[in-house]
C-alpha cells in the first residue's frame, strides 16, 4: 500500500539530528539504506542527502507500527514519525554523525516501494561503471556522488559570490550561434525556418563576451555549458561547464590576481584550505625545458636536463643523429632506482613508444661502472660531463630521449609523471598552482601545412614581437597565459586582440582568405572597428577543478548527468534517431 504524505510534514533531515535532540518529537523522510530484523524489533537506517538515523519499530511501544514495518525493504521510501531517544548502552555507532540516537516511531507512511536495486547504495561498490550510468538516477543516491555535486554547489556559490563582490556581472550569452569551426568540431543544429542552414552550439562563449566588453560591459562572468563534438577521453565530456569572465582596461596582471582570488575562494569554501597568492610562473620555453610539457607537476622533482652538445658527435648514432636532424637529446634522472628490472625498462621503453617515441637509453649508475648497452660508445669525456650535468651517483637509474624536440619532451614529461606516481613521490594532500606564460602565438601543422593558433586566434601577440609576424611568425609570443594545478591546466586565458588591423594581420597570418574570415569573424572585425577597449579573460574548467578539489579520477564522477566515451547518455538513450516526420519538417534525408 502507498500512502498520501497527508498532513505529515518533515521537520529534520536525517543527518542533522544530534544527543541535543534527545526527547523531542520530529519527522523524517528517506529512503531505507537497509532494515534489520533483532529478535523482533526492526531496525531501519533511513537515509536522505545530510546522512542516516537509525529508527526502530519496537512491538511493545507500538504494535500496528511496527506490524507494518515488516513489508520495508532496501530503498523504499518513508516518512516516520517518533521521539529522539539515546542508544542503549555500548550500541552507539561512532562512524555515524546520528550514531549517539534513535528515533523510537509511532507512525510510519510508506510513501513508495521500491524494485531490489542494481546494486548498493554505498560508496566501496565494484560494478562496471555502463551499469551505474544507465542507473545514474540510482548511482546519484550513493554518498560519494552526493557529495561531490554538493561540493559543485558550493564552489559555483562562491565563485558567483567572490565575482558579484569584484563589480562583475553575470550575463549569459546564446547557445544557438553561428560555425566558425577553429577548434574541435562543432555541434550542428538544423534550422526548422531557415531550411539548409544550420546553427552551431558554443565551444566558449569567446566572440561573445569580446562582444560584451567592446558593449561597454567591462567586466562579465558566467558559469556556462560548452560543446564540443571531438574524440572523448576520461577527463573530456562533450558537453561540460566553464568558469568565464572579461575584463576591459587590463592586463596579464590583472585577470591573474582576478583568477587567484576565486581559486582562493573556492578553495576555502569547498576544503577549508587557506591558499596563499600571487601563485608561481614560469615561462613555456622554460616549462618545456625543465618538465617536458606545459602542465607540469611541481610537487616532486625528476627534472629533465639537456644533454645535446655532450653528445653531438657521440659514437652512438641514436644520439648524434637526432642532434644533427635538428633534434635534441634529454636525460631523466631516477634517482635511487637502479634495481629496476629488465622487464621494468622494457615496460617503461612500450610506455614512451605511446607518445611518438622510438625506445628509451638507459643507464644503470654502480659503484665504478655504468650497465648499460649504450655505454660502450661514449667516451670516458662524455661520461664525465653527463656525470656532472645530470648529476649521477651510484643507485641512480638515468633515461635518455633522442629525437625532435616534440616527441622527446612530451615523451619523457609523461614518463616523469608515470614515474613519479610509480615511486610514491606524489603528495596528494598537497596543491601546487603555477601560471604558464609566454606561449607561442602560432604553431605549424604539418599535415595541413599551415600556421594554426596555439590557444585561438583572437590571443594577442607580445607588442614587441608583432613585428615579426610578416619575417618569422613561430617566434611570436602571445600574451596567453594557462593555470597549471598538480599538473592538470584548469584554467586558460589571454589578453584579447582589440585592433581590427592586428586581427586581420593574424587571421592572414593563419591562412584565411579575405572572404574566409570575413565570412566567418566579419561580425568581430566590425565590432573591433568601433571603439573595442584593451580586454582580457580566462576560463576555466569546472568540471576538472572539481575533480581535483574532490579527489576523483573522472569528471564522470562531478557530472550529474554525464555522457560514456562515446557520447552517449545510457540513462535516456541519447542519441537516438530522428523520425521520418522530424526529418521532412527540417529538410533533412540521412545518408548513411
Amino acid at each position: 500500500m502507498i500512502e498520501p504524505l497527508g498532513d505529515m510534514r518533515r521537520t529534520h533531515s536525517c543527518g542533522e539530528l544530534d544527543i541535543k535532540a534527545v526527547g523531542r518529537e520530529v519527522v523524517l523522510m528517506g529512503w531505507v539504506q537497509r532494515r534489520r530484523d533483532h529478535g523482533g524489533v526492526i531496525f531501519v537506517d533511513l537515509r536522505d542527502r545530510e546522512g542516516m538515523t537509525q529508527v526502530v519499530f519496537n512491538p511493545e511501544r507500538n504494535p500496528a507500527v511496527h506490524a507494518k514495518a515488516h513489508v520495508i525493504r532496501n530503498e523504499f521510501v518513508l516518512g516516520v514519525r517518533g521521539v529522539v531517544e539515546v542508544r542503549p548502552e555500548g550500541m552507539a555507532n561512532p562512524d555515524l554523525k546520528t550514531g549517539e540516537i534513535e528515533v523510537m516511531v509511532s507512525e510510519l507512511k510508506i510513501l513508495n516501494r521500491a524494485q531490489t536495486p542494481p546494486f548498493m547504495i554505498e560508496d566501496a561498490i565494484d560494478v562496471n561503471e555502463n551499469i551505474r550510468l544507465q542507473h545514474r538516477h540510482i548511482d546519484l543516491r550513493r554518498p560519494i556522488i552526493q557529495k561531490n555535486i554538493i561540493a559543485r554547489h558550493r564552489a559555483g556559490a562562491s565563485i558567483r559570490s567572490y565575482l558579484n563582490s569584484k563589480g562583475f556581472l553575470d550575463i549569459e550569452t546564446p547557445f544557438l550561434t553561428k560555425s566558425t569551426p577553429e577548434g574541435a568540431r562543432d555541434y550542428l543544429v538544423p534550422s526548422r525556418v531557415n531550411p539548409g542552414m544550420f546553427y552551431a552550439l558554443p565551444q566558449s562563449p569567446q566572440l561573445f563576451k569580446q562582444l560584451l566588453m567592446i558593449s561597454g560591459f567591462d567586466r562579465y562572468y558566467q558559469i556556462v555549458r560548452c560543446f564540443r563534438d571531438e574524440d572523448l577521453r576520461a577527463d573530456r565530456q562533450p558537453e561540460f561547464t566553464q568558469i568565464d569572465l572579461e575584463m576591459s582596461f587590463v592586463g596579464e596582471d590583472d585577470v591573474m590576481a582576478v583568477a587567484e582570488g576565486l581559486v582562493a575562494a573556492v578553495f576555502k569554501e569547498v576544503l577549508g584550505i587557506a591558499l596563499n597568492p600571487p601563485f608561481e610562473r614560469m615561462t613555456y620555453q622554460d616549462a618545456l625545458a625543465r618538465y617536458g610539457l606545459d602542465k607540469p607537476d611541481l610537487r616532486f622533482g625528476l627534472e629533465l636536463t639537456d644533454v645535446s652538445d655532450i653528445v653531438a658527435d657521440s659514437g652512438f648514432k641514436v644520439f648524434s643523429d637526432a642532434v644533427k636532424t635538428g633534434g635534441i637529446v634529454k636525460a631523466l634522472n631516477a634517482r635511487g632506482c637502479e634495481s629496476f628490472t629488465r622487464k621494468e625498462l622494457d615496460d617503461l621503453g612500450e610506455f614512451v613508444k605511446v607518445y611518438r617515441a622510438k625506445g628509451l637509453a638507459w643507464i644503470k649508475v654502480r659503484e665504478g661502472e655504468w650497465q648499460s648497452p649504450i655505454t660502450k660508445f661514449l667516451t670516458e669525456d662524455e661520461k664525465k660531463k653527463l656525470a656532472e650535468r645530470i648529476g649521477m651517483r651510484p643507485g641512480d637509474l638515468v633515461f635518455f630521449g633522442a629525437d625532435q624536440a616534440k616527441i622527446v619532451n612530451e615523451s619523457l614529461g609523461h614518463l616523469r609523471n608515470h614515474l613519479g606516481a610509480k615511486l610514491g613521490l606524489i603528495n596528494d594532500k598537497e596543491y601546487r598552482f603555477v601560471w604558464i606564460t609566454r606561449f607561442p602565438l602560432l604553431e605549424y601543422d604539418e599535415t595541413e601545412k599551415r600556421y594554426q593558433a596555439m590557444h585561438h586566434p583572437f590571443t594577442a601577440p607580445v607588442e614587441s614581437d608583432i613585428a615579426l609576424l610578416d619575417t618569422d611568425p613561430l617566434a611570436v609570443n602571445s600574451r596567453a597565459y594557462d593555470l597549471v594545478l598538480n599538473g592538470s591546466e584548469v584554467g586558460g586565458g589571454s589578453i584579447r586582440i582589440h585592433q581590427k588591423d592586428l586581427q586581420v594581420k593574424v587571421l592572414e597570418t593563419l591562412g584565411m582568405t579575405r572572404k574566409e574570415y570575413e565570412e566567418k569573424f566579419g561580425f568581430l572585425i566590425s565590432a573591433l572597428d568601433s571603439g573595442a577597449p584593451p580586454h582580457g579573460g580566462i576560463a576555466f574548467g569546472f568540471d576538472r577543478l572539481m575533480t581535483i578539489l574532490c579527489g576523483g579520477g573522472s569528471i564522470r564522477e562531478m557530472i550529474p548527468f554525464p555522457k560514456t566515451q562515446k557520447g552517449a547518455c545510457l540513462l535516456t538513450g541519447a542519441p537516438s534517431p530522428a523520425g521520418p516526420d522530424q526529418l521532412k519538417e527540417l529538410s533533412l534525408k540521412v545518408d548513411l
